[in-house]
């Protein structure tokens, strides 16, 4: 059977401590030992990098909820810590505190195990404690990433649970049968898409480079504190802001510092924090200091928003106080593209928050941003795509059989396109998902918004 246009469809999450989300949907929870792939598994199935994810075991501590959409229907995810429940630490005891309020609100658990490590007795012990709950049970053998691996996951089985999944959550193997599965067993309400009646607009950069003194303009009061000492804003200030019919809210985050000069626990969490300010956010504005260019801290800061799929507009700052030389924006939008080649769809703005040149230009481009990453591209139009520019050409040079047989638009908030193949095993390339994207940006004018590309082996 055909999947539903709202396949693969992910959704606004948030993060709470030790509490529930606010709403009805059912809960599906994540458990396991430490260092299982847990928190990979929640990021991917939430579409945004929430959960903090390391080599480092027990990592996660508290509980951490999302949202997940999947052929139109919702339900509530939480990711807990690694259970140690013999343990007489403190944290670990509490880590199982707070596993087991989350186990007794859920519809369903994941039991994730790493088929690298084989059946271990904690993976046993755990088995034996979360049948006692009486919950439904899926087994998910993670890090079944090469077929040499397959034949090692069926010891698993010996643990005695019905449904055993075998999956890679770094890689994306498997979840698509995961997430069928689940819905199987869980009662998911259909959800309908809504768009939200304001936009969200996170002001990210480095410390420095005048992110508050662009809110304090655009709102045109002394709003956010403003020094020139790196790292004022330690935490997100909203504001709102009406321009031209449209809400804004505007997200100051602390300034992203380089991790080899965060010292003080202060400012370790400032980084975490400006993280998560722009998942919170619909577009996120980058601002770069005109008089140094752009950096390679300028682009790991790009890269959180795009990983977290949000709508780029690039501020070039200080442009008062760059010499007035007509070839110096084209020299400037050069170097931009070059360190930042991953951000081709993003406008660039040059502007002074200082004498408010061009700030106004920001507040523009986010409405076409927001307009464009909650596009939905009518199923007849789509159909007429695939066949223009899909259709009949190659998937690669090397594996020439793989084809596409249809694709889907999934979702919005960013654009979601699902590519279903004629392949059981084998994916397309990276060159052949950006052949498509590139397609779908001339045809439908995604305009500073990155486009999501899945793939859909075939059954």
């Amino acid at each position: 059977m055909k999947p539903s246009a709202e396949d693969m469809r992910v959704v606004e999450q948030e993060v709470e401590t030790g509490r529930g989300t606010s709403g009805e949907n059912p809960s599906v929870v994540i458990l396991g030992r430490p260092n299982v792939g847990k928190s990979t598994l929640f990021n991917r199935l939430v579409g945004m990098r929430r959960a903090i994810v390391g080599d480092e075991p027990g990592i996660t501590r508290d509980r951490i909820h999302g949202r997940v959409r999947w052929r139109g229907r919702e339900f509530e995810l939480v990711d807990t810590g690694g259970l140690l429940p013999d343990e007489a630490a403190i944290i670990p005891a509490s880590i199982v505190r707070q596993a087991e309020a989350a186990i007794a609100r859920a519809h369903l658990l994941l039991f994730v195990v790493d088929v690298r490590e084989g059946v271990t007795p904690l993976d046993e012990d755990l088995a034996r404690r979360l049948r006692r709950f009486g919950k439904p049970i899926f087994l998910v053998v993670n890090k079944v990433d090469a077929a040499r691996w397959e034949a090692h996951a069926e010891d698993f089985r010996r643990l005695g649970f019905a449904r055993v999944f075998l999956i890679s959550a770094e890689h994306g193997h498997g979840i698509g049968e995961l997430l069928d599965a689940i819905l199987e067993i869980v009662p998911a309400p259909e959800v309908v898409e809504t768009r939200p009646d304001e936009i969200r607009l996170a002001i990210i950069g480095k410390p420095n480079v005048g992110k508050s003194s662009l809110v304090n303009r655009l709102l045109g009061t002394e709003r956010v504190i403003v020094a020139p000492t790196p790292g004022t804003t330690r935490d997100a200030v909203d504001s709102e802001l009406e321009f031209e019919g449209m809400r804004f809210r505007l997200i100051d985050t602390a300034g992203i510092r380089r991790k080899s000069r965060v010292l003080e626990q202060t400012e370790r969490i400032a980084v975490l924090m400006a993280e998560r300010h722009i998942e919170r956010a619909d577009v996120a504005v980058l601002v770069i200091d005109a008089t140094e260019g752009p950096t390679a801290l300028d682009a790991r800061i790009a890269g959180f928003a795009h990983e977290a799929g949000k709508s780029l507009i690039i501020a070039v700052n200080k442009w008062d106080l760059v010499p007035q030389d007509p070839r110096m924006a084209a020299r400037m939008e050069e170097a931009i593209r070059v360190r930042l080649r991953f951000l081709d769809y993003a406008p660039i703005v040059f502007i002074s928050a200082l004498t408010g040149q061009h700030v106004t230009r920001v507040l523009e481009l986010a409405v076409r941003a927001h307009e464009a990453r909650h596009r939905r591209i009518p199923t007849a139009e789509l159909n007429r795509f695939f066949q223009q520019f899909v259709a009949e050409a190659r998937a690669t040079t090397r594996h020439r059989g793989v084809r596409v047989q249809y694709l889907t638009q999934a979702g919005v908030d960013p654009p979601t396109f699902v590519l279903f193949l004629n392949s059981r095993r084998e994916k397309l390339e990276a060159a052949y998902e950006r052949y498509i994207e590139n397609r779908l940006r001339e045809q439908y004018e995604f305009f500073a918004t990155p486009i999501r590309i899945k793939q859909r082996l075939k059954a």
